[in-house]
């Protein structure tokens, strides 16, 4: 899935580095942990000083004596909020299972750069710790047998998960119309001995109700009829009550 992102220019690092000299070797004069941050450690160049993450000072060797001229820490600084973004994204998967959009906007949440955002989704692509497709089709088999919702419903979710259209019709094909008509009627069935009242009424009732949770109006009608009969008693016409 391709995910739109901002195209705002990256400043990250221009900020952090903005009162370093220029044309200059900087000699690392000082390493300290930082306080209140796991894994993250200051720099020190004399009167200047940045951030970076324990494995990006590993990476590049930032230990004292050493020397970087301020282009090398430009890159640094980047490879150091690219860390930060994959980080932050882990972090967020640690809950449960997201969707690519819903990991850029987590991204941007944090303050991550667009073109940090990109890098660190494909990489969580290629690790399968995001998979959209494998997302979709386990979300829709969870709806549809556990939560009781029908495909329109589960349709919807997905779209507002961010999953390409593709996909989710993909997912929802895997959705046999028995196993969606079972769950309807198993939810029907639920709601239609709870109410109180006449036939037509329980018609009413639970056909709406079915309708809110996503299944076609021609299921709803089917399990309507379905229960009726297992009512054993005279209704109303098969089409007393419509839906569109």
């Amino acid at each position: 899935m391709v995910i739109q992102l901002n195209p705002e220019p990256e400043e990250q690092d221009v900020q952090v580095l903005a009162g370093f000299p220029e044309g200059e070797l900087l000699e690392i004069t000082k390493v300290e942990r930082q306080k209140k941050a796991d894994h993250r450690y200051i720099i020190h160049f004399g009167a200047y000083n940045m951030t970076v993450h324990e494995d990006v000072m590993i990476k590049y060797r930032m230990i004292s004596g050493n020397a970087f001229m301020k282009a090398d820490l430009e890159e640094i600084v980047v490879a150091d909020e690219r860390q930060r973004g994959y980080i932050e994204g882990l972090k967020y998967l640690g809950h449960k299972p997201r969707t690519a959009q819903e990991m850029a906007r987590r991204l941007r949440e944090k303050e991550i750069g667009e073109t940090i955002i990109a890098e660190v989704l494909e990489r969580l692509q290629q690790e399968r710790l995001i998979d959209d497709p494998l997302y979709a089709k386990q979300w829709a088999e969870q709806r549809i047998n556990n939560q009781r919702k029908g495909k329109l419903w589960i349709r919807q979710e997905l779209r507002e998960k961010g999953i390409d259209k593709s996909l989710i019709s993909e997912a929802l094909e895997n959705i046999s119309p028995e196993e969606e008509m079972e769950s309807a009627l198993q939810t029907g069935r639920k709601k239609w001995n709870m109410i109180r009242g006449d036939v037509n009424d329980k018609r009413r009732k639970t056909g709406a109700f079915l309708m809110r949770r996503g299944f076609s109006g021609e299921m709803v009608r089917q399990v309507l009829n379905t229960l009726r009969e297992e009512e054993d008693t005279e209704g109303g016409d098969d089409d007393f009550y419509e839906y569109e």
